[in-house]
């Protein structure tokens, strides 16, 4: 059994938290692990999984890399989907990639972004929907409702399968309801919520897939075979994969074919969508309240407020979501939080960076966050790992001063290589090839000074880069 990590989601619905080139798959939501880790440790606690397959958006490759090898998770692969297709097309790469790497595996299908409190359980609802599976059923989990939830699709149950281990044929799928509709859906007690996981063949998808949506399959087919190795990662055919239909399993196949099957999962599920379903995910205090940093609560109940670095205080606050960040601070009724991806649009609309990057921006040799920010000046905090280093590149329209606060730096400028260690600095000149290097041990931490008439990141010329960036 092969796990299919899916990881293209942009999580707009948690924004200030998350954005959009570091979404909340890679983040802490509920505990001190990100979501992707969180995900690939449940699959690989499930029996007889093998290493998983990561299908990712292109621009956080490296943030899965990362996280995985931190998590202690060896990748089976991580393909890069060059635009987004949804995940119809990314299970199909994932499943031509698992039949290039075994006969006719077992996908466990699972987004990265899921969390589920009870993992012995889960585990024991993959052990029950292998038998379906191997039979060539396509299974999908349903999630035993515990409260009428407009935010989720419904699957109804239809007749158990025979030796089936508690699975049904899937009846019916079902929208997102209102109220009353989730209310009857509920009282009747077959209707299960859509959790979007999955288990199947390789091969039994595929066939479904080319029996429905011939054009996906096709493309997604010449997406993986015309895809190259680049470092850790498979390049899927940007030409080919473009082509494919953009479109969900559910309307792609499980809607369509009379091989659904469900399996019922009681295990504490939440697929963290919004401040709301991330508040039912957490541990609550005796308010009612989920506190996360440096929060201040007097007579405020049933909140979710969270502070990431400043002090966040409330005083009579009911049914709110608050959160703090560097550079941003929401605040919002728990009833309306499925509407923050209207601040993510608006702020796409006014092009402003908020809605993309937090003030610290993560790069694969480390990160950087703007300080400060001026008429021909800016501040930057700049950390780089151990044995990482920079792009070997120069700015036409600035100059920089680089004071090193802790470590060692390998700086080279022009020709000179020099090494520049605790409270020293240098000196980089407008139009000078350069590069920063980490040699030591331990994080090098640098302020950086930036002078000029323009400072824009797009002003880098990069002549060598060992992360295969342009």
């Amino acid at each position: 059994m092969i796990p299919v990590i899916l990881s293209g989601g942009s999580g707009s619905r948690l924004w200030p938290l998350s954005r959009q080139l570091h979404p909340k798959q890679f983040l802490p939501l509920v505990g001190d692990r990100t979501m992707v880790q969180i995900t690939a440790l449940r699959a690989a606690g499930c029996d007889g999984a093998g290493r998983p397959l990561v299908v990712c958006n292109e621009a956080h490759r490296f943030l899965v890399a990362e996280q995985l090898r931190l998590a202690g998770v060896e990748p089976g692969a991580i393909l890069l989907e060059p635009v987004a297709r949804n995940t119809a097309p990314a299970i199909a790469v994932a499943a031509c990639e698992a039949l290039s790497q075994d006969r006719n595996p077992l996908l466990l299908v699972l987004p990265a972004d899921h969390a589920i409190r009870n993992e012995e359980r889960f585990a024991e609802a993959v052990v029950r929907a292998r038998r379906s599976a191997e039979e060539g059923a396509l299974v999908t989990f349903g999630v035993v409702p515990d409260r009428p939830e407009t935010g989720y699709g419904y699957i109804r149950c239809g007749d158990p399968v025979p030796g089936g281990d508690g699975a049904c044929r899937v009846a019916a799928f079902a929208e997102k309801p209102d109220r009353a509709a989730a209310e009857a859906y509920c009282a009747a007690g077959d209707y299960l919520w859509n959790s979007g996981m999955f288990l199947f063949r390789a091969s039994c998808y595929l066939e479904e897939l080319r029996r429905f949506v011939p054009e996906m399959a096709e493309a997604t087919r010449r997406a993986h075979g015309n895809a190259r190795r680049d470092l850790d990662f498979l390049r899927l055919d940007s030409d080919a994969f473009a082509e494919s239909p953009a479109d969900s399993i559910d309307y792609a196949v499980m809607e369509r074919t009379d091989r659904a099957v469900v399996v019922p999962l009681d295990a504490g599920w939440s697929d963290v969508g919004s401040w709301a379903a991330l508040q039912e995910a957490d541990a609550r205090d005796g308010d009612g309240n989920v506190l996360h940093g440096d929060v201040l609560a007097i007579d405020s109940r049933n909140c979710y407020l969270r502070s990431e670095e400043r002090l966040v205080a409330t005083v009579g606050l009911e049914d709110h979501v608050v959160v703090e960040t560097a550079d941003a601070v929401l605040v919002a009724h728990r009833d309306r939080v499925q509407e923050v991806k209207r601040i993510v649009e608006r702020l796409d609309e006014l092009g402003r960076d908020e809605a993309s990057n937090h003030r610290r921006v993560y790069r694969p040799w480390g990160s950087y966050e703007c300080i400060s920010l001026g008429d021909r000046f800016q501040v930057k905090r700049i950390v780089v790992k151990p044995g990482e280093r920079l792009s070997t590149q120069m700015h036409h329209h600035r100059a920089e001063h680089w004071v090193v606060v802790r470590g060692t730096a390998r700086v080279t400028c022009g020709e000179a290589v020099n090494m520049v260690s605790e409270n020293e600095s240098t000196y980089i000149p407008l139009g000078t090839r350069h590069c920063l290097e980490n040699p030591g041990r331990i994080p090098l931490e640098l302020i950086e000074v930036q002078s000029g008439s323009y400072l824009g990141e797009d002003d880098i010329i990069r002549f060598s880069d060992l992360y295969g960036r342009d």
